[in-house]
């Protein structure tokens, strides 16, 4: 290998310089085109992601104000439901005043009013008595079975007794 001049050394090196600095700025142009990809995909999945955040956070809020509006309806149905109890009572009540007066405002009414009470004490009083002479005739019929079942005893008892009174009086 021939001996390079000291022009020619520095000819190559200055070559081998520039090849390097190309090969080097190529790389950090890749760099740069890659990060910038990488940065522009990241901020569109930023702003997918800042969308998709909005549109949820849209929905919550919606449900939310469906909520409290439907809590709000149920306290207003609560509030309504005891007013109209108490106004229904109060009608009820009323309507029961009137018919109470109306009933014995004339000596007619007055009359038919006690007679339907006296006839209908009437029915319970029968209806007890008959209940009670029910449970009198279940009794008696009870005790007259036991009766029966101790007479039957007795007289076996005294036979027996007998029988073996015979039976001693002969062997004396």
């Amino acid at each position: 290998m021939a001996q390079q001049t000291t022009t020619q050394r520095q000819a190559a090196a200055s070559r081998a310089a520039a090849t390097r600095k190309s090969k080097a700025a190529g790389r950090s142009a890749a760099a740069t085109k890659a990060s910038a990809r990488r940065t522009t995909r990241s901020a569109s999945q930023t702003a997918r992601g800042a969308g998709r955040t909005a549109k949820q956070a849209s929905r919550t809020a919606g449900r939310q104000a469906e909520v409290a509006t439907t809590r709000l309806g149920a306290f207003g149905r609560q509030a309504q439901r005891a007013a109209l109890i108490q106004i229904g009572a109060a009608a009820v009540l009323g309507d029961k005043v009137r018919e109470t007066a109306r009933t014995w405002s004339t000596l007619g009414r007055a009359q038919r009013e006690l007679n339907r009470f006296e006839r209908r004490g009437q029915q319970a009083v029968s209806r007890q008595q008959r209940s009670l002479n029910r449970r009198r005739r279940s009794v008696s019929r009870d005790l007259t079975g036991a009766q029966r079942t101790v007479e039957r005893r007795a007289d076996e008892l005294r036979s027996d007794v007998r029988d073996a009174a015979s039976q001693v009086m002969q062997l004396v």
